[in-house]
């Protein structure tokens, strides 16, 4: 983690925040001190050409389902995610841009779960982009939990 704050609605044309002397590079963290924590990411508008939207979700990005260990790409696309929420987008990036997504803490969402109820696990598995959907299945991944659900507040569990 770097010394200094991170501006984490900006975004960034270049992976250039750890040569520029504020201490982050794709990949890193940061927690902000109340209970949030954040990962600096590249995104893929994805096969779909999905745009971001601050406070949707994005998913690490996995053509063909395969991510072959990607954490540090996402997309919006959730059928170019292979099931994996990633985090809660603070900017809107454009493709091939670098920008923080939530990944720990409460967080609310921009666009409605597409199912749940109250302290319901969520996952990326059978939801549209940019949300989540209620986990079926022990199989799953579940990245959230639904804090109050009709008002699309969730609690960030996402895989660093």
């Amino acid at each position: 983690m770097g010394t200094i704050g991170a501006n984490l609605t900006a975004t960034y044309t270049a992976d250039t925040l750890k040569t520029s002397g504020a201490g982050w590079g794709v990949g890193d963290h940061f927690e902000d001190g109340n209970g949030k924590i954040y990962k600096f990411v590249l995104f893929n508008n994805g096969v779909g050409n999905v745009a971001a939207v601050v406070g949707n979700v994005a998913y690490y990005y996995a053509v063909s389902g395969a991510s072959a260990g990607q954490t540090t790409e996402v997309t919006m696309d959730v059928t170019d995610s292979g099931g994996i929420g990633a985090g809660v987008f603070q900017s809107i990036p454009a493709d091939g841009e670098y920008c923080w997504l939530q990944i720990k803490g409460v967080a609310t969402l921009t666009t409605a779960l597409t199912a749940g109820a109250d302290g319901n696990a969520l996952t990326a598995i059978g939801t549209t982009d940019g949300t989540l959907d209620v986990s079926a299945a022990v199989t799953d991944a579940v990245v959230a939990f639904a804090i109050d659900a009709s008002a699309k507040i969730i609690f960030c569990d996402f895989p660093w």
